[in-house]
């Protein structure tokens, strides 16, 4: 005799003959403003369990999950997330910014190294969608350019390297695919208005006056 089993809601597992069958539909995604970190994936993968909801991938900026999500469950996730001050959307524009955001964050904080095609092809490949498109909207939204959102994040990422003290200007440069040291410390300057020795130099300062305490 046949079983069908609905366990989460969204596999089906047939038994037929002794055999396993198992049918696989297409997972739910939620897409989550202001997640940036490791620590919100922590957040949100909480929160889904919280509501016994079983969650196949957790990325920035996006969470796939095995069952549909009911009316009360999405509004009593959208409230616990907003304790965190996370932000769960609905809005079709808002959820496509924060994807290619989460593409962004992804590349230049979260990868071993950048990809050596060019951004918008990268961003493109990702999100299927032409890069033209994605440019529009994300100004008409963020007011600023996805070129100057990924300057911003470089820039970001300069700085932790920075700290860190491990890496030379010439290997960050390197790293982040700058075309020169005095390409990367043009940028830095411009956004900082700080050069990126000097920078560095503010970090051993106040570690030095740490230790005269």
């Amino acid at each position: 005799m046949n079983q069908f089993v609905n366990k989460p809601a969204r596999i089906g597992i047939i038994l037929s003959k002794g055999e396993f069958i198992i049918q696989k539909l297409r997972n739910m995604k939620l897409y989550i403003k202001y997640m940036v970190s490791l620590r919100c994936k922590i957040v949100v993968k909480s929160e889904l369990a919280k509501l016994g909801l079983h969650h196949v991938i957790v990325d920035l900026g996006m969470v796939e999950i095995l069952e549909d999500i009911n009316e009360t469950q999405r509004e009593q996730l959208k409230i616990n997330l907003l304790k965190s001050g996370l932000e769960l959307l609905d809005d079709k524009k808002s959820i496509l910014i924060e994807r290619i955001k989460g593409v962004i964050v992804e590349m230049i904080h979260y990868s071993e190294e950048l990809p050596k095609v060019n951004y918008s092809e990268h961003i493109s490949k990702a999100l299927n969608y032409d890069y033209t498109y994605l440019s529009n909207v994300f100004s008409e939204v963020r007011g600023i350019t996805i070129q100057q959102f990924i300057i911003a994040h470089k820039i970001e990422k300069v700085k932790e390297l920075l700290l860190y003290g491990e890496l030379t200007l010439t290997e960050i440069s390197y790293l982040l695919h700058y075309s020169s040291v005095g390409h990367l410390s043009n940028q830095f300057k411009k956004i900082t208005g700080l050069s990126p020795s000097y920078y560095r130099q503010l970090k051993l300062k106040r570690e030095a006056c740490l230790e005269n305490l």
